[in-house]
């Protein structure tokens, strides 16, 4: 009897110790998990924050907002910056002058070939080069078909190619505003240089004088054209330049003229002569 009592008295010994354990670790817990949220509390997280760290340090919103703006600002000024650094200068006197010079040829090249479709009192091998040929239904200028050549001061010869074109050359000359009449001698044409009639002078002084105006104006619209490109250019090519430019090209034009009224005069000379 004695026995049983001692370990029913051990048995509730032990568990009072378990009770007692586990009491205590559960009071610990307790212990800990209000502490840990103590300490990791955001109203006092952010208070132990400010106080380590001085305000100074802490950026405002009207700072973050002039940031914003002066990086605006700087980003527009480096815009227009580069825009003004991209601007460049571009020559373009040589291809205005190249051009400009090309047209006036031509110009003179069209003068020349006019004054030479007119006859004068003197013979000239290049007086028949502006003749049309048919032959075999082809039309060519003369002076693809025969050799035309000055006998003397009033008399031409005209070599044809092909002998066979003798008659086609012949008739050509004869329906030609020039005048002639052309004689056969063998293989070849004689044509003597009539003299001019006093009407017939004047004739042809009116047409030079008229191919000299129409060549002027064929030099002036050139110039006009390059004037034009030089002021559409516009800011892209230096104003300096532009009015060096524009000096050139009227001095290119009066060249020009000069010259178209030098071979006009010449012209109209040789058909008063004879």
């Amino acid at each position: 009897m004695a026995l049983l009592q001692l370990r029913r008295a051990s048995s509730c010994r032990n568990s009072f110790l378990f009770l007692l354990r586990s009491s205590t670790s559960f009071t610990e817990a307790r212990s800990f998990t209000t502490t840990t949220a103590t300490l990791f509390s955001p109203h006092l997280l952010s208070n132990s924050v400010s106080q380590k760290l001085p305000s100074a340090t802490l950026p405002s919103f009207d700072f973050l907002k002039q940031s914003r703006r002066g990086f605006a600002k700087g980003k527009n000024k480096s815009k227009d910056d580069s825009a003004r650094g991209t601007v460049e200068f571009v020559d373009i006197g040589p291809t205005v002058k190249a051009t400009t010079t090309s047209q006036m040829d031509a110009a003179i090249v069209a003068l020349s070939r006019e004054l030479q479709k007119l006859r004068t009192g003197r013979a000239s091998a290049g007086m028949l080069d502006h003749i049309i040929v048919e032959t075999d239904g082809v039309k060519l200028p003369l002076n693809r078909l025969a050799v035309v050549s000055v006998m003397d001061a009033k008399t031409l010869s005209v070599n044809p190619y092909d002998p066979n074109t003798l008659k086609q050359l012949e008739n050509s000359i004869v329906s030609s505003p020039l005048g002639l009449n052309p004689q056969r001698d063998g293989d070849r044409l004689i044509a003597a240089i009539p003299p001019l009639t006093k009407e017939h002078t004047q004739a042809m002084c009116k047409v030079v004088a008229k191919s000299c105006e129409d060549c002027r104006q064929s030099i002036r619209r050139a110039r006009q054209k390059a004037m034009d490109t030089v002021k559409k250019a516009g800011s892209s090519f230096p104003k300096d330049e532009a009015k060096k430019l524009e000096k050139e090209i009227e001095e290119m034009t009066k060249k020009f003229v000069k010259s178209a009224e030098d071979m006009c005069n010449k012209k109209e000379k040789e058909i008063k002569t004879g």
